[in-house]
């Protein structure tokens, strides 16, 4: 396992292109002037000893040593002793409607982009409780099985779009048999899972049936809405621009609302409550008191508990490098010269 403790030095590498870039402009300068002054025939014979190369080689090892000492700013380390910690949390999994209503934007920017907001301010509240993800729309789909892996959390939540599921609708009772079967933990006593859409459902009675299954395993249903009631049409892009409206069989533009009565109804036998997702902040601090409300259970995760610095190494091959470059002169070297590795030998 390899982490980093500076990231930002990072950017440091931005000034290599640079670098190359100055180089380039400098040789040409370089080759107009001194055709001003003589031609390429003269000038090798007033300098015999001059290489056509050293300059770039020169250029190469200052690169490498810049590249090493920017890395040791980094201090890059590594993970050398794997343990097991005691941990206290809850299980939780997060449904995300990843369904074309959710492009409608009477949210900004969109329902979805508001959702996969939402959902990464909770998971930023949270300390040691378990997550997983689930996108859904016609059928579901498990997107991060349960973990404590937070980054890899937040990038698979990123990569949620509208077409990724193939069947299109919102079967919400198939997001909740699916969240069913995340949780792996039998003497898990706190379940809960927290359904994010703009409340429109297309699998009628069969919700409510998903939903008293899950209740009877102990699981706490909550539902975030994304969307306003008065609604939005939506939009049909390609490549960032509105090319329609989504229309029905009717020829009519199709006006998306948040179904919050529904929403309201699912979280009611779920056990747990309706949040109107409209004001981030409000929506996850009552759900941070939610969860801080519930008793946690212990269980182990394994961690790396001790990592060692690396940046020794990179500062040293950075000071080797720049060390080196100090000792290359433009000029031939005559063991190289012996060699003729570059062609440079001229003919009598």
């Amino acid at each position: 396992m390899v982490q980093f403790d500076e990231k930002l030095y990072f950017y440091l590498l931005g000034i290599l292109p640079v670098l190359v870039l100055l180089f380039l402009l400098l040789q040409v300068w370089k080759k107009s002037k001194q055709r001003e002054f003589a031609n390429i025939r003269m000038l090798k014979k007033l300098a015999p000893e001059k290489s056509r190369f050293k300059a770039t080689l020169k250029l190469v090892v200052f690169l490498m040593g810049i590249t090493f000492l920017v890395i040791a700013l980094v201090n890059p380390k590594i993970g050398t002793k794997l343990e097991t910690v005691k941990r206290e949390g809850v299980d939780i999994v997060f449904a995300v409607d990843v369904s074309k209503s959710m492009l409608a934007e009477d949210i900004a920017p969109n329902r979805l982009e508001k959702s996969k907001r939402l959902v990464s301010e909770i998971i930023n509240q949270l300390a040691s409780d378990r997550i997983g993800i689930i996108a859904y729309a016609g059928q579901a789909f498990p997107q991060l099985p349960i973990t404590t892996d937070y980054g890899a959390a937040k990038m698979f939540l990123q990569s949620m779009n509208t077409e990724m599921m193939s069947s299109q609708g919102t079967a919400i009772n198939s997001a909740i048999d699916l969240a069913s079967t995340y949780y792996d933990d039998a003497e898990q006593t706190n379940r809960v899972l927290f359904i994010v859409s703009d409340g429109e459902d297309h699998s009628e009675g069969n919700t409510l049936e998903a939903l008293e299954k899950a209740v009877n395993q102990g699981i706490r249903v909550y539902t975030i809405g994304v969307g306003k009631s008065k609604g939005a049409p939506i939009p049909i892009k390609r490549n960032g621009v509105v090319e329609s409206l989504k229309k029905n069989q009717e020829g009519e533009v199709v006006i998306s609302r948040l179904n919050e009565p529904v929403l309201t109804e699912i979280a009611q036998v779920g056990g747990g409550a309706y949040i109107n997702g409209s004001n981030t902040e409000d929506s996850v601090n009552y759900i941070k008191e939610e969860l801080e409300k519930m008793d946690k259970k212990e269980f182990e995760a394994k961690q790396f508990a001790e990592y060692k610095d690396q940046f020794q190494w990179f500062l040293g091959l950075g000071a080797f490098f720049l060390f080196l470059d100090i000792f290359i002169l433009d000029r031939k070297t005559k063991w190289l010269k012996k060699l003729n590795l570059f062609n440079e030998h001229e003919d009598a």
